[in-house]
């Protein structure tokens, strides 16, 4: 069955631009680039995200402290980091990513995701 929730956005082309944006945050998770058995991934599109990370983890870690980001899910933390990225350097509604954001945990995340996404978020926007 699929859910109605995700049909109106899935021919979205902003909604498309970001699942495909952080499909490629979640495939940067696993890069290691000592690893010569990884193929170095596509940084298309997520090369300014990424030289972000640290400091967007940072601020993902102060609101999310029971959960150290190693015990993130890794799409969960994909949808945060490009969410926080693009409220910091775009002007699209806090309202609007937030929604966004629990729409992709939704499609990609687990069971939890939406819930967590949406506590975090709330605490890390909720003052913007």
């Amino acid at each position: 069955m699929i859910d109605d929730s995700l049909v109106q956005y899935s021919d979205d082309p902003r909604h498309q631009k970001r699942a495909l944006l952080m499909q490629k945050l979640f495939a940067y998770s696993f890069y290691q680039p000592n690893d010569q058995n990884l193929l170095e991934p596509d940084l298309e599109g997520i090369k300014e995200i990424v030289a972000e990370i640290s400091t967007l983890d940072q601020e993902i870690q102060a609101q999310a402290p029971e959960r150290p980001l190693k015990d993130i899910n890794k799409v969960d933390l994909a949808i945060l980091r490009l969410i926080m990225f693009e409220s910091k350097y775009q002007q699209t509604p806090i309202r609007v990513l937030i929604n966004e954001a629990i729409e992709l945990a939704k499609e990609f995340g687990s069971e939890s995701s939406p819930k967590f996404i949406n506590g975090v978020l709330a605490k890390l926007l909720g003052g913007r």
